[in-house]
């Protein structure tokens, strides 16, 4: 998937995604497309959609993280500068579907609203958004409720 300065590339590896692939793609599309005004427009964005399971999330924690547990989302962003090619943004954003899949049915949530929701927390991440303190959790919370209710999808956070 190709748009103006952002690139998406798809990798699924896990037996649960595939039958889900043409569908998270249209979501990825439609979601960039609402939040293009987020993106810096002097940057070239390449992104990896990684569709995985808890083992690989788990190791990915643990090695990056430091953390022994498997999480829904996890995002890497690397920054690449030179005169040839200008400033590029390499983001690869690992997707569990186990995490999601348990998420899923704990709280009666569709599967792709909510992975609407982390694709959209992700994209906040590599547009400058973090949630290190309070006040930066509320603001970057308030952006996801906002672009979500473009989408017609309910505030996430009253479920929890």
């Amino acid at each position: 998937m190709h748009m103006k300065n952002i690139k998406v590339d798809f990798f699924s590896e896990s037996k649960k995604w595939p039958r889900r692939v043409p569908k998270i793609k249209t979501i990825t599309k439609n979601t960039i497309n609402k939040m293009r005004s987020y993106f810096k427009r002097n940057y070239r964005f390449e992104l990896n959609i990684i569709l995985t399971d808890k083992s690989k999330m788990i190791k990915l924690n643990k090695s990056y993280k430091n953390k022994q547990t498997d999480t829904d989302v996890l995002t890497f962003i690397s920054k690449n500068s030179n005169k040839n090619v200008g400033k590029i943004l390499y983001c690869d954003i690992f997707f569990s579907i186990d995490t999601i899949e348990k998420f899923i049915r704990s709280n009666k949530v569709s599967i792709y609203d909510h992975f609407n929701h982390l694709l959209i927390h992700s994209l906040l991440h590599i547009n400058g958004y973090h949630h290190r303190k309070d006040l930066d959790f509320k603001k970057m919370k308030k952006e996801e409720i906002k672009i979500l209710g473009l989408f017609g999808i309910k505030n996430p956070y009253l479920i929890k």
